[in-house]
């Protein structure tokens, strides 16, 4: 950060000097930090986080704030707006002109479509563009490791002949339950007579598998790696292996035309209406952020800090979020806990 402030101060000077001797701006400006007067962006932009300080969201965020303000020139400012499952923090987002002043960094799935399905959002899925959700997270369904259940077909077996033979550890109203509703109604597996434990978080959550307090848990993988350790891995829900978790993928389990829902799709997204308001500035928002994300010295700071920055770009993650919603909602009832 000192240090891109440091390049300003210098650029500043170098613009007034430029000015004096009659030399043209546009020959000595960089145009990934320099901006002629008047134009976008010409102050501070702020960085909006629907949740509270600390999760991935906000270190997303912040990590990766150094790289897209060297690609926009002006310093970002990190805004934490948490609570109602981050219906406060997108309602706060919207309220903001859609000048390209205020960006979004969110978990867009599965906050937006719980927003929306459960919650009597006042706005749509359609308010929202995502510009990148480069953090596709998964549900990994897991035992501890020295626990007896040994493979996704060992787990099936059992609570097909006896639902309540094993408990399940998951969070209510979660992209996790929908899973595990899936995979009991793909088997015949009444879901309502299976023990189920509830917790407040993944973290609780995944300390129970990892403890053998629960004896199968269907939890965020991501947040699985560094109990990897202590945990079986038995089915990752994705149509590709992820994170090198050895089990089963669920297409191999319930076919190539399985439903899923994916986990926390975490990302930047825009007002939607800046397409036809503001389009320039729509523009440079997006390219400044793809710039951001495939600058190598990003891609090793986040790797570092176990964050991601894989660029999906806006047409597969508005896709990979459409979806998610669509299969939410066929989960509606569910979800809202009836």
């Amino acid at each position: 950060m000192e240090e891109i402030k440091m390049i300003s101060k210098v650029s500043r000077r170098t613009i007034l000097k430029a000015s004096a001797g009659g030399v043209a701006f546009a020959a000595l400006a960089s145009p990934s930090i320099l901006r002629a007067q008047g134009a976008y962006p010409d102050r501070p932009i702020n960085i909006v986080v629907p949740f509270d300080t600390g999760g991935y969201n906000d270190r997303l965020a912040r990590a990766f704030a150094p790289f897209l303000q060297e690609e926009l020139g002006q310093p970002l400012t990190i805004i934490n707006r948490g609570g109602a499952g981050a219906l406060l923090g997108h309602t706060f987002f919207l309220q903001q002109p859609d000048d390209g002043y205020t960006i979004l960094c969110t978990s867009a799935a599965p906050y937006l479509p719980l927003n929306v399905l459960t919650q009597d959002a006042s706005f749509k899925l359609e308010d929202f563009y995502m510009v990148n959700l480069p953090s596709q997270d998964y549900t990994l369904m897991a035992t501890s490791a020295g626990s007896d259940v040994k493979s996704v077909e060992d787990a099936i077996s059992r609570l097909k002949a006896d639902p309540g033979s094993l408990s399940v550890g998951l969070q209510p109203a979660s992209a996790d339950l929908v899973n595990f509703s899936i995979l009991c109604a793909a088997n015949q597996i009444d879901s309502s007579a299976v023990r189920v434990v509830t917790y407040d978080g993944g973290g609780p959550a995944r300390n129970a598998v990892a403890g053998g307090v629960v004896d199968v848990g269907f939890v965020g993988g991501e947040g699985f790696l560094p109990l990897a350790e202590q945990i079986r891995p038995l089915l990752t829900f994705d149509s590709r292996k992820r994170d090198n978790w050895e089990g089963a993928i669920v297409t191999d389990v319930l076919g190539a035309d399985a439903d899923f829902v994916v986990g926390s799709q975490r990302g930047w997204g825009l007002h939607r209406s800046m397409q036809t308001s503001n389009p320039e500035i729509f523009k440079t928002l997006v390219g400044a952020i793809e710039a951001a994300s495939k600058n190598p010295a990003a891609i090793e700071a986040l790797k570092n800090q176990q964050l991601a920055t894989d660029w999906y770009g806006p047409e597969e993650s508005n896709k990979m979020l459409a979806r998610t919603a669509q299969v939410m909602e066929q989960y509606i009832e569910l979800l809202k806990g009836n």
